[in-house]
């Protein structure tokens, strides 16, 4: 298989770009890489790396401020929109990139177009949890508005993700609410409740935010107004409270050497909740596959993203989703 690498985008571009492709090249080497982005500035970096690995020149970069559909449009040598294009054109199997969150969802749309059925796709991270498994958030952004239907369609992605790709047998699936009974919620999570539930997913209904890290279900549908606060607030609580942490810990000789002490257990947490072990967001239901990685992802969390990738395809989840819509589908018109 063959995996694009948007090797410009992102704040640490393009060296932890290249140092993630390069692990993930030796680790796997029945997948080709191509770095896409300025050869002048990516040669000088392969010079030990393994045969796996090639460059695609692009003249252009696509930077995080810029407004996604513009970019897009006017910047067609850019990194991005080349990687997305060999997807559509079939020069790769999957496009990764750390750059502009729009873009590379205008990209997708855009270039790559939806799946049969999919009327609107969802940005589909992996948060963590206690336990290290990790739980699946439909859609965290992607479309801040959203009908019953498109949650439903969100669910069935996620579903079969989790089975395919995370080894989940029947996953869970748990819809998004201010409270765990069926009632409880606006016009869009009550209607969304009944949907669920008619269908044939392993739905076990309402979760609130504050239980999801605790692996009360494996998968969440929400709309991505609601999905991306939850992101970030979870993002923005865990950087405070890491920094909390090394701030007391540093404060005197007895707190430093207590630190010493519990530093293992201290490092079996930080990489339980640590979002590089996870890989990227994917941006389900376009046609091909479209990968958001972390924009300050380091190398590891390219090599994770892929692994993630490889396996995405190796398990061919898009086919899976295009069959699974098309049977809700009808299975609600029935």
């Amino acid at each position: 298989m063959i995996i694009a690498i948007d090797a410009m985008g992102g704040d640490l571009a393009p060296n932890s770009n290249v140092e993630g492709a390069i692990a993930a090249a030796r680790k796997m080497s029945e997948a080709r890489l191509v770095l896409v982005g300025d050869e002048a500035r990516l040669r000088p970096l392969l010079a030990d790396a393994p045969q796996n690995i090639e460059i695609r020149h692009a003249e252009e970069v696509i930077a995080t401020e810029e407004e996604p559909v513009k970019a897009v449009r006017r910047k067609r040598d850019s990194s991005l929109v080349v990687g997305v294009t060999m997807v559509k054109n079939g020069e790769a199997d999957a496009i990764i990139s750390a750059g502009n969150t729009g873009a590379l969802m205008t990209a997708g749309l855009l270039i790559t177009g939806r799946i049969p059925g999919i009327d609107r796709p969802a940005l589909s991270p992996i948060i963590p949890s206690v336990d290290g498994a990790g739980v699946m958030i439909l859609d965290a952004g992607a479309n801040m508005d959203a009908h019953p239907e498109h949650l439903l369609q969100y669910a069935v992605m996620g579903s079969i993700y989790a089975e395919k790709v995370m080894g989940v047998s029947r996953p869970r699936i748990g819809l998004l609410n201010v409270g765990t009974e069926e009632k409880k919620g606006n016009e869009l999570t009550k209607a969304t409740y009944g949907l669920l539930t008619n269908s044939s997913l392993n739905f076990v209904g309402n979760v609130e935010g504050r239980d999801i890290m605790e692996h009360v279900c494996d998968v969440v549908v929400c709309d991505g107004f609601s999905g991306n606060i939850l992101i970030k607030t979870m993002e923005g609580m865990a950087k405070t409270l890491l920094g909390a942490l090394k701030e007391e810990f540093t404060r005197s000789l007895t707190s430093q050497l207590g630190a010493m002490m519990l530093r293992s257990g201290f490092k079996r947490v930080k990489t339980q909740m640590d979002y590089t072990e996870h890989g990227g967001a994917l941006l389900m239901g376009v046609q091909g596959t479209c990968i958001k990685a972390h924009g300050s992802s380091n190398a590891l969390a390219i090599q994770r993203t892929i692994e993630q990738a490889c396996k995405f395809i190796a398990q061919g989840v898009n086919g899976l989703i295009a069959h699974e819509i098309q049977k809700e589908s009808g299975d609600l018109h029935a």
